[in-house]
């Protein structure tokens, strides 16, 4: 396969090499490919974008703007833009690639290795964390909600360092794809987001805080398997929220539905997790999206500023 490059190079046709693909995810088909020019091994996210009759939709370009903008920070923890790439363009739709650095292993497949090897340290979780944590913060400051937080969209590299993966133009457009083949997990979703509310950058820290939880229970926390059984799992482990807490809009889902006496919580679930961890994870699962702790409040709770824990 060829594709044209954008910006200066966009009309050249030495373009990438697609080698096989990587995955599919909830957002479409990644592609492992190889730069032509440098012989660099790169990743190719597919996006189809609809066109206008003036062309490539305004929004569409703004965000690409912003992506690369974004790209010219080179901040650590998030994954390296390459280049945006248009391929054919197939009625009222543009296909378009995002090249990206190629990262090889995902935060899930690292979990499932180490699992078999008993599990990581308190500091290897506190330092997976914090970058974490780092990326979601860059990306809240830029005013980017990623809304797909899970471990398939945080790359680990050779050496262990987390790389955020899978935001931009993945929250806005579809990819050219079988739907039917996907399963869109909804274990990491904030409640707000499983009762169908409008939300903000507090959906990514209540992924934040299930994700943590997962790096020390090597298994997800509450794994639903629709949005009413996913609450339901929620509430079972937390507890239920307060009824002054209940949203006042109008939503699927009753409060009284759910009926919970003596919630198993965490300390339960995952005896492993430290004192100062716990209480940083709960204040990212607050049922209350306004309760929750920021990104950046996060990184400076004491669970990073403590004397380092090695067990």
């Amino acid at each position: 396969m060829d594709y044209r490059r954008t910006g200066s190079s966009m009309e050249r046709n030495d373009g990438y090499e697609e080698l096989f693909t990587i995955g599919r995810g909830a957002y479409g088909t990644v592609y492992k490919a190889r730069d032509r020019n440098t012989g660099k091994i790169v990743a190719l996210k597919k996006v189809l974008v609809p066109l206008t009759d003036d062309g490539i939709p305004k929004n569409t370009l703004r965000e690409i703007s912003l992506l690369k903008q974004l790209d010219t920070y080179e901040h650590p923890n998030i994954v390296r833009l390459f280049d945006i790439c248009h391929g054919q363009q197939k009625e009222r739709e543009l296909i378009m690639f995002l090249v990206f650095e190629h990262v090889d292993q995902d935060l899930a497949l690292y979990i499932e290795k180490n699992a078999n090897r008993g599990g990581f340290s308190t500091i290897t979780i506190r330092n997976m964390a914090r970058e974490i944590l780092n990326g979601v913060d860059f990306l809240h400051t830029n005013r980017i909600v990623h809304r797909d937080l899970k471990p398939q969209n945080l790359l680990v590299t050779h050496d262990g360092h987390i790389k955020l993966a899978d935001f931009g133009l993945a929250k806005t457009y579809d990819f050219e794809m079988q739907l039917t083949s996907v399963v869109v997990t909804l274990w990491y979703r904030a409640p707000e987001v499983l009762l169908g509310l409008s939300y903000a950058t507090p959906v990514d820290i209540w992924s934040v805080g299930c994700i943590i939880a997962e790096l020390y229970k090597l298994s997800a926390l509450f794994c639903g398997t629709s949005e009413g059984d996913q609450l339901n799992k929620i509430f079972k482990i937390l507890g239920k929220p307060p009824r002054n807490e209940w949203p006042k809009e109008n939503v699927a889902v009753r409060y009284e539905s759910f009926e919970v006496v003596d919630p198993i919580g965490i300390s339960h679930l995952i005896p492993n997790l430290c004192t100062t961890g716990k209480d940083l994870v709960l204040s990212m699962l607050k049922f209350d999206p306004n309760k929750r702790i920021t990104a950046l409040e996060a990184l400076n709770h004491t669970y990073f500023t403590e004397e380092p824990i090695n067990t």
